[in-house]
Parts: C-alpha cells; structure tokens; sequence
C-alpha cells in the first residue's frame, strides 16, 4: 500500500524523486487522518504556490490516476496534506495473505555471505559478572537477525585469555594461593588471588616486574606457566558455559586470544616488510598520527605481543578461514580507539575490503542502582546472580497470579520470563546508552518490558487454544470483518516487520526490534479489548483468529531474534 503510494505521488509531482517522496511521507497520528499523509510544504518554493493549493493540486491528479483502482477508500486534502485512506478490506487481504506464511519476515539477501560477530568474549580466570551482558546479548541478538537474513553467521568468542593478567594470577596463586582452594572454590579463589594481587602491588611495585616475567615465560612456551595458564582457562570455561546454558545461548568457536599466539610473528613480520613498524623507546608501534590516531602498540619492550597484534592476527585468520563480508566487535565505546587503531592498520597492510568489512559496535555501560561495575576493585556482581534474582521475583508473581499452574511449569515459566526480562531490558535501549537495572520495570508485566510481551503471547496462545479447528491455512477469512480501527492498526504493525527486520541489521540495532515487540503486543491488546473473537458467528471468529494466530508467531518471532524464549501459559 505504502508502495502504490509512493507511485502516485511520484506520477503527480514532477519536483521530487521517489526517494524523496518516501522519505517525506508521514503516518498520521490520528486514523481519521487516514493512513498515510503527504506534506506539501517543502514544493512551496519550487512551485511557488501555497502548500494548500498544492496539495489540492496534487489530489486531484491522484484522484484522476486510473492506477488508483480501489485501492483507497478516498484521497482527500487536510490543510497543506493529502491525506490516503486505504480501502481497509483490501489492506486487510494484502497483510495477512503475505503474512501468513511461514516465511514471513526471512530474507535470502544473505545467502552466500557470511558475517562474523566477535562478542561477550570475558576474561578468564575472572567471573562472568553483569559488566558482559550487554555484548553478550547484543552480539547474539545481532547473530539472530543476520542468520534470519540468510547470511552464514560465525559466532566467535574471543576470549581474553593471554596477556600480563595471567603473570599475574600465576604470581598471586604461587605466592599466596594453593591446589586445593583452587579444586574447591574455582573461579571465585581466582577472583581473590587477582583482587589481593593488586592489593599488594600497590605495596610493592616489584610485583609487576614479576609478572610480566611470567607472561613472558607463557609467550616463550614454559611448561610450567602454560600448564598454569591452562588449568585457569579451564575453570573459567566451565563458569561461562553454564551461564550461557541459562540464557539459551552457544557460539561456534571460543577461540581467544591464545588462539593467534602463534600467528603473531607473522604479523609482526608483514609489518616489518612494509615498513610500517617504528621503533619507541624500546617497543615497537605503528605510527598513525598522520590519521590523527594515537600509535598502534605491536610489541611490548620486552618483545611480548599485545592485544593489537592478537587481533590483527585475529582479522587476518578470519579473512582466510571465512571469507567474510563483515566482521562484526560488539565490545564497550571505551574501546573505539583501540579498533580504529587496528582497522588502520588493516588498511595500510593493503587490504581495501578493511574500510567496509570491519565495523566496531560499541554500546554503554551497565549498573545496577546507579553505580559502575568494577572487577578490579572487587565490587563485582555477577551475572548469573542478576539472572536468578529475575527468575525468583518473576516465580512470586506468577505464585500469586496463576496458582494452578505444575510445578513444572512455574519452573519453566519462571526461568524464561525471568532471563528475558533482563535480555529484554538491555536490548529495549539503544546500545550506545548506558543501562541500569530496576528490579520494579524490568520484571514488571504492564509496560515497556519483556514479560508484557511475552504474556501477550501467553494470552494469544490461550485464545487460539480455546478456539476448537482453528488451521491459518485453510482458514476461510473475511476480511470485511477486519476493517475496524483496532484491527486496521494491528494489521499496520504486523505489516512493519519485514521493515523492521532490515533497519535493524543495518543499524546494528536490537532495540529497533525489542520497541516494535512492544507496539505490536499494545496493538493487539487493544484489538483484544475491542473485538471479542470466541463469537458465535464462524467468520468473525476465524478472521479475528487469523489475526491472533499471525501475531502470536510475529511475537514469539521477535523474541527469537531477542534470544528470548516464549512459554505457552504463565
């Protein structure tokens, strides 16, 4: 409808192209604006007549338009708009007929391509605390909506797994640590031994000195500080896995850091061969001040690699291993310095694909009752915490509100509710915007929150299970009986999803979905409250159904590419 809009504006205006008239069109506030509205304003200069006259102007060559068919119902001026008003059975037909399918809302744009998302990627050997949620759950959101795009999607977790931190633990836990605290407590005895580390460090200075020994001990291959090394990784690994069993999420590969160790050299050396490595007071760097950068850091005093030189490595292994078309950071803005840095260089090693294919995704902070997280300090809350606290709160409302649920089932109820309202309340915000989290919105079930959408779905679940030989496939719908406000401004927004789908990949941009989610789930409340589908008379009640059936789908659709879970009854 929206299209064939655009073609008559486009046949009676000679001033603008389509791409203009697209933008400028408007979706009236009101129904009684109709359905779509044009402003005039902006042809005043060019035409040299009142928006009014033109508008008028305009409206009465559409009305002229054999192409208008019966498409609209009429097409008339408000002031200095031409307001359309879609003929609503007509618009009725043309959405659910599309969105009926299965398909609906997939693309096959991706196919043959492949995107890598680099995300959560915690640090070992410290708890995965809230601090990681947010790449955690924006990165796989992000995966979900490409994959939904038909693009082959590599989920990477890039695990902070080398570097001088481990010197460090390995001085902490020989010099004040022990096998069986370690056996015993597991990544929480690690998380004390790096906290009194810097504790004592700031004590004496030497302890540094000592660990960046050890580091280098790690980057020489020493069987004693790998075998260390390896143990901490391994306890860490079994902490995050379990925490991502909770949220319903896997990756593909955990290859970090350590991973491209051995692949460093080469970096190193291609540098070397294009001229591209300075010396500076020992270290080795890439100057980047011509492009106003800070330098590239690529090897330490000590000839030990950094994290740049990881991750050049990292890109060029990823380029040869799958060819992608974008590789995607979801990491803190603190670091949109360091992956302009190494997108640069990227660059100026002679790979042009580098401007386009790498992008940095960078999103806010995250508190909990307004303070910053802080691992370093020991002020640590974790992750899983936060999740269980959800699911605990959401188990006493569900008590409450539904009783004669099992046991069973208020388990499950509770654990998906529970850990999408918190998904749903990071990915609700856009991401560069710091996050905080308020125990009364996001677990709350009215509002601009994941459980009201997925008790929307509930609700829809229960409808269409009340509703005996209900099939939206050989459904006989009348679409007459769907051309009421209510069911005109549900039929909009279910018609919006494929747009939305798009805008959100191409903004790197959950929030996009998570909003449409919530003005889908208000606009089938409203339908809900307004038309009353168990009626007697068949077409009225499969039609109204129809329209539940697709809706439901849409939602439980939207919190897929959320990674958030649906459940039938709460």
């Amino acid at each position: 409808m929206k299209t064939l809009v655009i073609e008559l504006l486009n046949n009676a205006i000679d001033d603008l192209d389509i791409a203009e008239i697209s933008e400028a069109l408007e979706q009236p506030p009101k129904p009684e604006l109709g359905d779509f509205a044009f402003p005039c304003f902006r042809l005043a200069k060019t035409m040299r007549k009142a928006p009014n006259l033109i508008a008028e102007e305009i409206c009465e060559k559409i009305n002229a338009d054999d192409k208008r068919g019966n498409s609209f119902e009429k097409i008339e001026t408000k002031g200095a708009y031409v307001n359309f008003f879609a003929n609503k059975s007509l618009f009725a037909e043309t959405v659910i007929e599309k969105a009926r399918q299965d398909s609906y809302g997939s693309s096959s744009e991706g196919n043959g391509k492949t995107i890598c998302i680099d995300y959560s990627s915690p640090n070992v050997a410290k708890n995965f605390h809230v601090g990681h949620l947010r790449t955690t759950v924006i990165g796989n959101s992000l995966y979900k909506i490409f994959d939904k795009l038909g693009y082959n999607v590599e989920r990477i977790n890039h695990l902070g797994d080398w570097g001088t931190q481990f010197g460090k633990l390995i001085v902490a836990y020989k010099r004040w640590g022990s096998e069986e605290e370690v056996k015993e407590k597991g990544i929480e005895e690690l998380m004390r031994l790096y906290v009194l580390f810097h504790d004592e460090a700031d004590k004496d200075e030497s302890l540094e000195d000592e660990a960046r020994a050890w580091f280098h001990k790690m980057e020489l291959g020493d069987e004693e500080a790998l075998a260390i090394w390896k143990w901490f990784f391994d306890i860490s690994l079994e902490e995050f896995k379990r925490v991502y069993k909770l949220m319903g999420m896997e990756f593909d590969h955990y290859t970090g850091e350590s991973f491209y160790r051995d692949k460093t050299d080469d970096v190193v050396k291609e540098l070397t061969e294009k001229n591209l490595l300075t010396d500076s007071e020992g270290a080795k760097i890439v100057d980047l001040s011509e492009y106003d950068m800070a330098p590239c850091l690529i090897l330490k005093k000590d000839g030990s690699s950094i994290y740049a030189t990881r991750d050049i490595a990292a890109v060029e292994y990823r380029k040869k291993t799958y060819d992608f078309t974008k590789c995607l950071y979801v990491t803190g803005q603190e670091q949109k310095l360091h992956f302009a840095q190494v997108f640069k260089v990227m660059e100026l090693l002679g790979n042009e694909w580098a401007k386009d294919s790498l992008i940095h995704i960078p999103y806010g902070l995250v508190s909990l009752s307004g303070e910053k997280l802080s691992t370093r300090g020991g002020n640590v809350i974790y992750a899983e915490d936060i999740l269980k606290e959800a699911i605990n709160k959401i188990r006493e409302i569900i008590d409450e509100k539904n009783p004669d649920l099992t046991e069973e089932q208020k388990e499950e109820a509770s654990r998906i509710v529970g850990v999408g309202s918190v998904i749903f309340n990071d990915l609700y915000n856009q991401r560069i915007k710091d996050v905080s989290f308020k125990w009364e919105h996001i677990t709350s079930f009215e509002g601009e929150t994941g459980p009201y959408v997925q008790y929307t779905y509930a609700r829809c679940s229960s409808i269409l299970r009340n509703i005996d030989g209900f099939d939206i496939n050989s459904a006989d719908i009348d679409y007459s009986v769907l051309s009421d406000p209510a069911s005109t401004e549900l039929l909009k927004e279910i018609d919006r999803l494929e747009d939305i789908i798009h805008e959100s990949a191409e903004r790197y941009e959950p929030s996009v979905i998570a909003r449409y989610a919530v003005d889908l789930a208000q606009a089938f409340n409203r339908f809900y409250t307004e038309n009353r589908i168990a009626v007697d008379e068949e077409k009225i009640r499969i039609s109204r159904c129809a329209v539940t059936y697709i809706t439901r789908r849409i939602l439980r659709d939207c919190l897929d590419l959320l990674g958030i879970g649906c459940v039938e009854q709460m």
